[in-house]
């Protein structure tokens, strides 16, 4: 496949372009320079040659050669001057050898002067392109540093700051603009997460007491066709209090966990299946642990439990009837894999945000669409990340990494 140049270029580090250009203009200033110097230079020497005064001079031991130099002088006393025809006398023919010997002497001057200038400014373009590149770093560390940082802050904490030392210039200022920016945003978040947890807290109590009140004033012996409305109102209470519980789990993992301890993965995910065992049966779902190598890692052991069981009871809800839950801890990993309905592939990314169901977003009677956001955000919390791909045979696989 073609790449365009623009494109190439586009795949060269920054600091690389950046001593580069520099080198690139100090090799376009030494070429102007050198191509001035040369035509200075040439035009001097003809303005110097055109003022020459010659004298001549008898010369009595010497004569003029066949090659057009000097030679012994003849019997008259006389320099005379020989050509490659023969001997040539006269003042002209003298003027004519100096002229073309000082041509000759002018175009290899200027000819070494070319070269081995040229050679000079290539070297010395290789010394301002190493000297650019350690120019070019010097100057990028303070956004190589502010780059490590702002790779290490997230939601979960956005309390920390670039605080970036050095004077008062451009790069210290956009510093500054960006710890600013993490105040306001550390800010909406904080207000978002007191939202939820104060609404959930505020929603919990009429719940509750919605649900006493059902209960006494709905008490047996009942009319057979209140018997049911009963249940139904009773049902929905409990959904409400789930989700409103949901809420205030999702509230505390994007908060984090408030102390970590060495939590047993093996034990967790016994317990887990263990508890949802009952629903797997009421769904004729075969649930299944295998750990091979379990991990122990440092965190929140309430979360993590509440992170497995939400990927467990997710692929138990999500399954057909004779189906199959496989949950498998390995050194560094935990995967939960079932047989449930197939599920394309551009849909997954959905799958994990809040009240998004495969179908029937937000009108679907079992669930409330929180499961895999809570999973991701407890996992996020403790520095792991989750992800999934769609089964082989139908289903989801997803895979916790540990760090």
């Amino acid at each position: 496949m073609r790449v365009s140049p623009r494109a190439a270029l586009r795949r060269v580090p920054f600091r690389a372009r950046l001593a580069a250009a520099g080198a690139g203009v100090f090799l376009l200033a030494g070429v102007a320079l050198l191509a001035f110097v040369v035509l200075l230079a040439r035009h001097g020497t003809n303005q110097q040659v055109e003022g020459l005064s010659i004298t001549y001079v008898d010369l009595p031991d010497a004569a003029e050669g066949t090659d057009g130099t000097f030679g012994p002088a003849g019997p008259s006393g006389r320099t005379g001057v020989t050509d490659d025809a023969g001997p040539v006398g006269g003042d002209s023919a003298l003027v004519e050898k100096i002229d073309r010997t000082v041509g000759a002497v002018q175009e290899a001057a200027l000819r070494q002067m070319v070269i081995w200038s040229a050679v000079g400014l290539l070297l010395m373009s290789l010394l301002a392109g190493a000297a650019g590149w350690w120019l070019a770093g010097l100057a990028l560390r303070p956004v190589a540093s502010m780059t490590v940082a702002a790779r290490r802050i997230s939601e979960q904490n956005l309390h920390r700051r670039l605080a970036l030392t050095g004077p008062d210039d451009e790069i210290h200022r956009l510093a500054d603009t960006f710890d600013s920016m993490l105040g306001r945003l550390e800010g909406a978040f904080e207000s978002q997460r007191r939202f939820v947890a104060n609404a959930s807290h505020e929603l919990r109590t009429p719940l509750a007491a919605q649900r006493a009140t059902l209960q006494v004033g709905l008490a047996d012996p009942l009319p057979p066709a209140l018997v049911e409305v009963r249940e139904d109102l009773l049902a929905t209470n409990r959904e409400a209090e789930q989700l409103i519980d949901a809420l205030l789990l999702l509230a505390r993992s994007d908060r984090g966990p408030d102390g970590t301890e060495e939590v047993e993965l093996a034990e967790t995910a016994r317990l887990v299946v263990a508890e949802l065992a009952p629903l797997a049966r009421e769904n004729a779902v075969s649930l299944h642990l295998t750990a091979e190598d379990p991990p122990t890692v440092p965190g929140d052991p309430v979360l993590l439990r509440h992170l497995l069981t939400n990927l467990v009871r997710n692929a138990v809800q999500y399954n057909r009837p004779g189906g199959r839950v496989d949950v498998r801890l390995a050194e560094r990993s935990v995967t939960v894999s079932n047989t449930g309905p197939r599920v394309p592939a551009e849909r997954i990314p959905d799958l994990f945000e809040p009240f998004r169901r495969l179908e029937r977003d937000r009108t679907a009677t079992e669930g409330h669409g929180l499961g895999l956001s809570i999973a991701a955000s407890i996992a996020q919390a403790h520095g792991a990340t989750l992800t999934a791909r769609p089964g082989a045979e139908g289903g989801l696989t997803l895979v916790v990494r540990l760090p």
